[in-house]
């Protein structure tokens, strides 16, 4: 599974053969049954985690009990919780497999080891961080301006590899809209398209 991960470091991050060893001295291969915990809420995350194969979703619990989907994490993805991960607090979130999955992690102090080692790697993380509070402004500005038709069809648009491997109730929460609005959304869509 490192083969993967250090594909994707070279492409990405146009790391050398030396600067992978080092990196695959301090990661650690984990495999996740469908519905396992990556992460559970009240636990510390202590690991940044590379999606190999399958699929993941960060997520919160409300006290009413409704989940609230932050994100879904596929193939070729960072997901952890920053927070936590940050802070050494305890997680707010939860962190699960929606599919049988591998991934690569990295215990926090091995990661800041490798920022200070390897500079192309420091580089590639900085610039990965960069699009990724990107992506999330993004995101807050279309929960608040957008509606339910445009997040639903900027969804499909942007994250096709996902939309078909998600069941559409933690689409409907990742929107933030209910199970009828995004099946009515849905039958629109369909009709338009």
């Amino acid at each position: 599974m490192f083969e993967i991960f250090s594909s994707y470091l070279k492409e990405k991050g146009g790391l050398t053969d030396a600067e992978l060893d080092e990196i695959r001295l301090v990661t650690v291969y984990r495999k996740l049954r469908k519905r396992q915990y990556l992460l559970q809420e009240g636990d510390i995350c202590h690991y940044n985690c590379f999606v190999v194969r399958g699929c993941l979703r960060n997520y919160r619990v409300t006290e009413d009990g409704n989940e609230h989907i932050l994100r879904f994490a596929v193939e070729n993805w960072w997901v952890s919780d920053a927070e936590s991960y940050n802070n050494g607090t305890p997680s707010k979130n939860n962190i699960d497999a929606l599919e049988n999955s591998e991934m690569i992690l990295i215990e926090k102090q091995d990661f800041t080891n490798l920022l200070s080692n390897i500079p192309r790697f420091k580089d590639f993380i900085y610039n990965l961080k960069a699009r990724s509070f990107d992506a999330s402004q993004d995101r807050i500005m279309s929960n608040i301006s957008d509606t339910a038709e445009e997040k639903y069809s900027n969804f499909i648009k942007i994250y096709p590899h996902i939309f078909n491997r998600v069941p559409l109730h933690m689409i409907a929460s990742y929107l933030g809209v209910s199970r009828e609005t995004l099946s009515r959304i849905r039958n629109q869509y369909a009709k338009d398209h």
